[in-house]
Formats: C-alpha cells, structure tokens, sequence
C-alpha cells in the first residue's frame, strides 16, 4: 500500500510535472470531482472547472501557450486544516504565440484528499496575460 503524499509533496510534484510539461501526469494528481477556480478571470475566461475531465480539457494545450521555465519562490503554508495549503509562488518563462517574457505571480488555495487534487483556487493577475498580442490557455474569446 501506497502511502498518500503530503499536500506539500504532492503540490511540488505538481509543480516539476508542469516544468516537464508532462500534462496528463499533472492531471492524474486530481481527484475525478476534483474543482479548479480562478475568482480572478476575466470576462470569457472560465471561472470554474468542475471534474478531472474539464480540467483536463483546459489544461491539454498550456504549453503550446506557455512555455514555463522555473517556479521560483515557492513558499507553502500550512493552514490549520491538514488537507489545506496556501502557496505564494512566480511562474517565470515565455508566451508562445507572442515569443515575449511570462512573469506571473500566483496565490492557490489547494485541498487535498486521499493524495489527490480536490480543489484548488487560482488567484492570478488577469491584467498580465491583457496585455496587447497576449494569449493564454483556457481563453474563450
């Protein structure tokens, strides 16, 4: 038996994979009803992607958007429920389409369950990826 990671762990793990732009890998790390938010999107962009299937959907050409680099500064905090964490993190690399700089700043909100993705909540800066020529994944406009 298979002892589940930690939320840490596992949100690392998540991490390198999407480094490796190994995708279905990521995905696997949901839970099948698991709920990705993002309070933050703009008008057209989702703002809620209920079960592994749609965030799979949404997910399957981020790196033909973007081209992550590094993750630098990771900082993960503990919450007073185990299965919670809040992590403040930079996304640094490049914009496909447009071949200029990715700089994004992100706060997540993410549960974990049985060592899987139930939810997790994507604070972003939508006015990052507005910026004349910009394209980004899981746009709809």
């Amino acid at each position: 038996m298979t002892i589940p990671m930690a939320p840490a762990e596992l949100y690392r793990h998540g991490l390198r994979l999407l480094l490796e732009k190994n995708i279905p890998a990521w995905v696997d790390l949901w839970d099948e009803d698991g709920v990705l938010e993002f309070p933050f999107a703009p008008q057209g962009w989702p703002e809620r992607l209920e079960g592994r299937q749609a965030i799979a959907d949404y997910m399957r050409h981020y790196p033909d958007h973007v081209d992550v680099h590094d993750f630098p500064d990771v900082k993960i905090h503990r919450t007073t429920d185990s299965e919670t964490i809040v992590v403040e993190m930079r996304g640094v690399g490049r914009l496909v389409v447009t071949d200029s700089p990715f700089d994004m700043t992100y706060i997540a909100v993410v549960t974990v369950k049985d060592g899987r993705i139930i939810s997790y909540r994507d604070y972003w800066n939508p006015i990052a990826v507005q910026q004349p020529g910009a394209d980004f994944v899981g746009a709809t406009r």
